[in-house]
């Protein structure tokens, strides 16, 4: 039980990452780029809460 909680949480954090980048690399202004970073950070952190059972 413990190994697969973990293992999501790991996919969950290189998700966010491997987003994070590919927006980094969109062709928009750099306003654009940061809200979507935020939103992206915020549905990471949500889902990484979910995981760790707080939500």
């Amino acid at each position: 039980m413990n190994v697969s909680w973990l293992i999501s949480i790991l996919i969950t954090f290189l998700v966010i990452i491997l987003v994070l980048y590919l927006v980094n690399m969109l062709p928009i202004d750099r306003r654009a780029k940061q809200i979507v970073r935020i939103i992206v950070i915020i549905i990471g952190l949500l889902s990484l809460l979910k995981y760790l059972a707080i939500f």
